[in-house]
Order: C-alpha cells, then sequence, then structure tokens
C-alpha cells in the first residue's frame, strides 16, 4: 500500500518541482555566463590597445623600410611566395604517402 501511494507522490515531484528547478537553474547559469565581466571587458581594452599600438609599429616599421628600400615588399612577397610553394609540395607528398597507406590497409 505504501509503494503504491508513495511512487504518483515521487513522479508529481519530479514533474511539478524537480524538472523546472533543473531548467530554470540551468536558464540563470546560461544566462550569468552569457554577459561579459568588468575584468573580461578591461581584459578586452587592454589587447585592444595593445593592437593598436602594435598597428602603429608596423607602420613606422614599413615607411622606414619603404624609405630605405622601395623594393623591399616585393622581395618578401616572392620568398613567401616560393615558401608557401615549397610547403605546398611537401603537403602534396604527404597527402600521396597517406592515401597509399589507406590503399594498403585496404587491400588487406
Amino acid at each position: 500500500m505504501f509503494e503504491d501511494v508513495f511512487l504518483p507522490i515521487m513522479i508529481v515531484g519530479m514533474l511539478f518541482i524537480g524538472l523546472p528547478w533543473i531548467i530554470f537553474h540551468y536558464i540563470t547559469k546560461w544566462k550569468t555566463q552569457a554577459t561579459l565581466t568588468v575584468p573580461d571587458e578591461r581584459l578586452l581594452e587592454e589587447l585592444h590597445e595593445a593592437a593598436r599600438r602594435l598597428d602603429d609599429r608596423i607602420c613606422t616599421i614599413e615607411r622606414i623600410m619603404s624609405a630605405e628600400d622601395p623594393a623591399w615588399r616585393d622581395k618578401c612577397i616572392s620568398s613567401d611566395r616560393l615558401r608557401d610553394q615549397n610547403l605546398l609540395g611537401r603537403a602534396d607528398e604527404l597527402l600521396a604517402e597517406h592515401e597509399a597507406l589507406l590503399d594498403r590497409k585496404k587491400e588487406r
């Protein structure tokens, strides 16, 4: 008799008290984590200021480099392009090796 009464009370309690409590608990947690805290905003401001200063420094260095050697950009671009082509060639070789290994495994 006790089990016949206890089980429905437990089910009703879980549905009308436990389930909403869990849902509202996680909704509250989600809303508090969705906003930036004051230290986060301060950190973002500091990072933005550091990025702006670095951008100014890069512009200064580019002006100095352009004054000393106007063709410096072309030299950098051509060396970067050569390095990228070498990296792409190596990536193609590795991909071909990988595919060959996969084919060998499939044959077994």
